[in-house]
């Protein structure tokens, strides 16, 4: 039996803005140059709302105080495991923002998250979150970097060809949510 990765992604905003994550001190990172959230690895016995609570305060120094899941993220790629991400905004902390020993953490305009060196799946659940969607389950298929499929609450949509931005087709095909 094949094992999965259960994480945690959080973005805590502040007006218009998310705090991101610019991956750029870890060697072999997935995300290596990209712009993510804040979160990571389950441990053994946490519940999704634990890894979430530890995992922020590990990277920012922040303690939560409110926060909303947002949905669920299976990635599934052709290099690594399949992962199953619990994906989180939050609107309420307290304490001192630390330096982050992953990247570095930047306040950014939610509008330009869409330009940023982002994976292309993360710009479905940028726009999902952005627009108030209901809690969501989203599978998003990787071959290397290219987003080949997406499914929306099992809703599937494949690449029709090499090299489609599967995020337009998304836009064009839910654009009225």
């Amino acid at each position: 039996m094949k094992r999965m990765l259960l994480t945690t992604l959080c973005y805590m905003e502040k007006g218009n803005q998310y705090l991101m994550l610019h991956r750029v001190k870890k060697e072999h990172d997935i995300n290596k140059d990209k712009w993510i959230g804040v979160g990571g690895k389950f441990e053994d016995k946490e519940s999704p709302e634990d890894c979430l609570l530890r995992e922020v305060c590990e990277e920012t120094g922040l303690t939560l105080t409110s926060w909303k899941f947002r949905g669920i993220i299976t990635f599934v790629t052709d290099r690594y495991e399949t992962e199953f991400m619990h994906l989180y905004t939050a609107d309420g902390w307290e304490g001192e923002m630390i330096e982050c020993n992953e990247g570095n953490l930047e306040w950014l305009e939610k509008k330009e998250v869409f330009n940023l060196k982002v994976w292309e799946g993360d710009k479905i659940f940028f726009w999902l979150m952005q627009h108030d969607a209901p809690f969501f389950s989203l599978r998003l298929e990787y071959v290397g970097d290219e987003l080949v499929s997406y499914a929306l609450n099992g809703v599937y949509h494949r690449q029709n060809y090499v090299g489609q931005n599967m995020y337009q087709e998304f836009l064009e095909t839910y654009k009225s949510i």
